[in-house]
């Protein structure tokens, strides 16, 4: 080829050059714009797919950091319940209101007949005491120091420790001592041990520590100590009792006396009335007959209650056996099964229905008994689980149901009329005022919202 021939091609390739540049940026420009496009759809179309996984990204994050705390929270409460309950341990061994509920129900260690047993016992208890302390046995130091390189001025310090060891231990348990009740016995008992437990800690270094058995010795003096005073109680509560059926002989006899002068009251009007009747004549006759007859029943009614009486007085074991419940006081299915010897056992009844509770008793049975006594313990001993209070065997409530006393007492006496029914009418009249009184009531209620 030519050099003119390739100087005109390079002419044209030189000028033509840039359009053909231009040419392709168009066409990418529109392939990239048209592309950009796709894209953007493709994004606002899958958009929320897209929004969905970073959210739940999110809340995986957000679940495992709230786990971690969570964890961190439950560590932490661990640690800190347990400081409580360490706490609360060691709270209750001062706090005699804990005491019941942390250390439980005391448990009886010795079964004296009377207080006179254990007054023995705890002299006898404090005379091992002293004997301990005199042989200088209650507390002891293990190794022979030196103070100065002197062993007899090591042993006086030691001896020192021993005493005000001795001094601090014992104060403690004499504090326990004259505190002790029903409601704190564990409590003390646990200060006790404490005291022994400390003393030693922080003797530990100078080798000195309390006699397990100087120990053993304290907690039996506390246990007899509380048996003691708790048997002094039921001694009271028995004498009152013994009281109280002194009370009803003395009743007994007075009633005797009374229905003895009461029949020969009424013998003397009858004598009488005899004597005037075979003096009068005519129509008077008929009015004497009238009145000797009423009179005749008069007496053999004052007869019949002069032999009960009697009868009663002589017998010491004969009296009624009573069943009651008061629905108003103690709710349902409580019944009270006691015994009275009364000539009339009806006042008994009304005496308990006095002001010590709140409404009278209904009565359910009432059984004439030669051996009261024997059938109320026969009686107490069948529901003896069934008790209200299993503490005190003196209180005679019962939650049990009306049947099963009815067939324990067809047992004894199968005639025996039981009123299963409860009338209660005071208590029910009682709860109709209530129930009138929040009817009164419920216009002015009514004027405010039940939530705002």
């Amino acid at each position: 080829m030519s050099t003119e021939a390739l100087s005109v091609i390079l002419v044209l390739t030189v000028f033509l050059l840039p359009f053909l540049l231009l040419f392709l940026w168009l066409r990418a420009r529109k392939r990239l714009n048209k592309a950009t496009i796709e894209i953007n759809a493709l994004n606002e179309r899958f958009k929320p797919v897209v929004d969905i996984e970073a959210e739940v990204e999110v809340v995986r994050q957000s679940r495992e950091r709230a786990e971690s705390e969570v964890a961190d929270l439950r560590k932490s409460y661990s640690e800190k319940k347990a400081i409580f309950d360490k706490l609360v341990k060691e709270v209750a061994v001062y706090d005699e209101q804990l005491a019941l509920a942390q250390l439980g129900v005391y448990s009886p260690h010795f079964d004296f007949r009377d207080s006179d047993q254990f007054k023995a016992n705890i002299d006898a208890v404090r005379a091992e005491h002293k004997a301990m302390v005199s042989a200088k046995t209650a507390i002891k130091a293990y190794t022979d120091w030196e103070v100065g390189g002197s062993k007899r001025e090591g042993k006086k310090m030691a001896d020192r420790a021993v005493r005000l060891s001795l001094r601090a231990f014992n104060n403690e348990c004499d504090a326990a001592l004259s505190n002790v009740t029903w409601r704190n016995v564990n409590t003390m008992e646990k200060r006790i041990q404490r005291a022994y437990e400390q003393i030693d800690k922080l003797n530990e270094t100078l080798n000195i520590s309390i006699s397990p058995a100087y120990f053993q010795l304290k907690l039996k003096e506390l246990w007899l100590t509380h048996e003691y005073r708790e048997k002094q109680k039921e001694e009271r509560d028995h004498e009152a009792e013994m009281r109280r059926l002194k009370r009803e002989e003395d009743r007994l006899l007075k009633d005797a006396a009374a229905a003895e002068k009461e029949e020969t009251k009424y013998k003397k009007l009858l004598d009488q009335a005899q004597a005037e009747a075979e003096k009068a004549v005519g129509t008077n006759t008929d009015q004497y007959e009238a009145k000797i007859a009423a009179l005749s029943k008069q007496l053999e009614v004052a007869h019949a209650k002069a032999e009960r009486a009697k009868s009663m007085a002589e017998q010491t074991r004969a009296g009624h056996i009573y069943v009651i419940s008061n629905v108003g006081s103690f709710g349902e299915g409580v019944f009270k099964i006691g015994m009275t010897r009364r000539l009339e056992p009806m006042e008994r009844v009304k005496e308990l229905g006095d002001a010590s509770v709140p409404f009278l008793f209904d009565t359910h049975a009432m059984i004439y008994c030669e051996d009261a006594p024997s059938v109320e313990r026969g009686l107490h001993t069948a529901f003896d689980k069934q008790r209200v209070n299993r503490a005190n065997g003196r209180k005679e409530f019962f939650r049990v149901a009306l049947e099963e006393i009815e067939t324990e007492i067809r047992k004894i006496e199968p005639i025996a009329d039981i009123i299963t029914g409860v009338e209660a009418q005071e208590y029910y009249e009682t709860l109709a005022m209530i129930a009138s009184e929040s009817e009164m009531l419920e216009p002015i209620e009514e004027q405010f919202p039940d939530q705002i």
